[in-house]
C-alpha cells in the first residue's frame, strides 16, 4: 500500500522538476525509489564501471535523483551489496519498490520508462526458473539438447515479439531485449561440456555436431555497449572456459579436465589476450579466472605462474592488489596452518575471539544479505548436518558491515536460530585475512585449531566424507 500512497506524491515533484527543467541540463531522466528493510542509508548510482553519485535515503527510505545529460543505456544501481540494472532514456521517470530480503523477487517499477524495466526484471526471473531445466536438458545427447534449447528459446522471442507489437518501444530496447534472449541462448550452449555427464569431456567435445557452435562466427568480443551487461558477461567467461577447454586438449592426452589445472588456466589467460582488444572486458575476464583459479586451486605453491600471467596481460591496477593480496591471504591459510585470530560479535554485541570458539572440530561457514538465496540454502544444510553431526561445531559468519539488529533481524525472520551465529568485528580485514572468495567458501578446522580444508563446500559431494574424517582425526 505503501508505494500507492508515496506515488502521487513523486508524480507531482516529478512533473514540478520537469517544468523547471534547465535546458542546459541535456537529456534528462529521474529515478527515484522505496527500500523495505535497507540495509544502508544510500544508493549508488553507476554508468558502467563509473560511480555517478551517492544518494541519500530520506527518514522513509526514499529517494529521488535527477540524471542530467543522461546518456541512454543500461545503468546500475546499488544498495549495500545488492545491485541490479534499469534502462534509462531521456524524459523516463521511473520509480522503484523493492525489499532486500527478497531483492530481485520484491522489484517493481511504476511511471514513465517502467514498462521495458518490468519486462526485463521479469525475464531475469524467468530465466533463473528456467536453471534447473537446462541443466536437466543438459544431460541430453547433443541433438536432443539442441531441440529442447532451442524450444526455450523461441518461447522467449515470442514473449519478446508479442511485447513489441503491443507497446511501442525504442530501438536501444530491441538491442538489449535480442541481446538478452542470444547471449543466454549461447551460454546455454557454452556449458553444455561442462555440466554433461558423459565420460570425458574430450570426447563429449567430439561427439558434438559440427555447426554446434556456429553462432560464434557473428560474436564481438569486444562489444563496449555490452561490457557491463550481466548475460553478455556471463557468454563471455563460458565461453573462454569452453574455447580453452578445446586448446588444452590440443596438448595433452587426458580425457579429463580440472577446472584448477594450472596448464588449463594458462590457455584460457592466452585466449582472452589473444581474442579481446577492450580492455575492460580483457582486464574483467583475466580477473574473474584468474580469481576463480586461486579458489579452485588447492596447490598454492603453484599459484604463481598464472597469478604472473594474470599481471603481465592485466592492465587494471586495482585487479592487480587484489589478486596479489588474496593469494597471500590463502598461503596463510594452507591446511596445516593455525586458523587466524578473528574477533567476532554475537547477537548480544559481546565480542568473542575465534581462538576461544574452536575448541572441537569446527566447520567456520559465512553469509551475506547480497546471497540471500545461499544464506536460506546453507542453514537449512547446516540445521540437518548438526544433527547428524553432533560432534562438529559449526559457526556461522555474516561478512558485512550492517549493524548487529540487520542480521539478527533477518535470521529471526527466516526462523534461524542465533545460537553459533556471529558477525565480523571488523568486517573488511577479516573477509581479506580469511579470503572469503567464493560465498560458499567453508573453511574446516580440526580440535587443535590447525586448517584442514580452506575451501570446503557443504554442498559438495565429498562435504560429509570430510567431517567423518575430521571428527576420527
Amino acid at each position: 500500500m505503501k508505494i500507492y500512497f508515496w506515488l502521487p506524491i513523486l508524480i507531482i515533484s516529478l512533473v514540478s522538476c520537469k517544468t523547471d527543467s534547465n535546458e542546459n541540463d541535456g537529456d534528462v531522466a529521474y529515478l527515484g525509489g522505496e527500500i523495505i528493510n535497507a540495509n544502508t542509508n544510500f544508493v549508488v548510482l553507476l554508468k558502467g564501471e563509473m560511480v555517478l553519485d551517492s544518494i541519500i535515503l530520506d527518514d522513509s527510505n526514499r529517494f529521488l535523483y535527477k540524471i542530467k545529460h543522461l546518456s541512454p543505456g543500461l545503468y546500475t544501481f546499488r544498495h549495500g551489496s545488492e545491485i541490479q540494472m534499469v534502462l534509462l532514456e531521456p524524459k523516463d521517470s521511473i520509480i522503484f519498490r523493492l525489499n532486500t530480503l527478497e531483492f530481485d523477487e520484491s522489484l517493481v517499477y511504476t511511471g514513465d520508462g517502467a514498462r521495458k524495466n518490468n519486462y526485463f526484471i521479469n525475464e531475469f526471473l524467468e530465466n533463473e526458473l528456467t536453471e534447473p531445466d537446462i541443466f536437466k536438458f543438459s544431460q541430453l545427447e547433443p541433438k536432443a539438447f539442441e531441440k529442447k534449447l532451442d524450444s526455450v528459446r523461441a518461447s522467449r522471442v515470442k514473449k519478446y515479439l508479442y511485447f513489441t507489437k503491443k507497446h511501442e518501444t525504442s530501438e536501444l530496447f530491441k538491442k538489449i531485449a535480442q541481446s538478452n534472449i542470444d547471449y543466454k541462448y549461447y551460454t546455454s550452449k557454452e556449458i553444455y561440456p561442462f555440466v554433461h555427464y558423459g565420460e570425458g569431456k574430450h570426447n563429449i567435445i567430439n561427439a558434438l555436431p559440427d555447426d554446434f557452435y556456429s553462432y560464434r562466427k557473428k560474436i564481438d568480443y569486444n562489444d563496449d555497449f555490452l561490457k557491463d551487461y550481466f548475460n553478455y558477461n556471463a557468454f563471455l567467461r563460458s565461453s573462454f572456459n569452453n574455447l580453452a577447454l578445446k586448446k588444452h586438449f590440443t596438448h595433452t592426452k587426458d580425457c579429463h579436465i580440472k577446472r584448477s589445472s594450472i596448464c588449463y588456466n594458462l590457455d584460457r589467460h592466452h585466449l582472452i589476450d589473444s581474442l579481446v582488444t577492450n580492455k575492460t572486458i580483457k582486464n574483467n575476464l583475466l580477473f574473474y579466472n584468474t580469481m576463480s583459479f586461486l579458489a579452485r586451486n588447492q596447490n598454492i605453491d603453484g599459484h604463481d605462474s598464472v597469478i604472473q600471467s594474470f599481471l603481465e596481460k592485466n592492465t587494471n591496477e586495482e585487479n592487480k592488489v587484489l589478486v596479489t593480496d588474496y593469494a597471500e591471504s590463502l598461503k596463510k591459510l594452507r591446511p596445516g596452518e593455525n586458523f587466524p585470530s578473528i574477533d567476532v560479535i554475537n547477537h548480544e554485541n559481546k565480542v568473542f575471539n575465534s581462538n576461544a570458539l574452536i575448541t572441537s572440530p569446527t566447520a567456520i561457514c559465512f553469509w551475506s544479505h547480497a546471497f540471500y538465496e545461499h544464506f536460506k540454502r546453507s542453514h537449512d544444510k547446516i540445521k540437518d548436518l548438526r544433527k547428524k553431526y553432533p560432534e562438529v561445531n559449526f559457526i556461522i559468519i555474516n561478512i558485512d558491515d550492517y549493524s548487529t539488529e540487520r542480521w539478527v533481524s533477518t535470521l529471526e525472520k527466516n526462523r534461524f536460530s542465533v545460537k553459533n551465529e556471529y558477525q565480523f568485528k571488523e568486517p573488511e580485514k577479516s573477509k581479506h585475512l580469511l579470503a572469503i572468495h567464493p560465498m560458499t567458501k567453508v573453511i574446516i578446522v580440526n580440535k587443535h585449531n590447525k586448517i584442514v580444508n580452506n575451501n570446503a563446500n557443504i554442498f559438495s559431494i565429498g562435504f560429509e566424507e570430510e567431517l567423518l574424517g575430521l571428527i576420527n582425526q
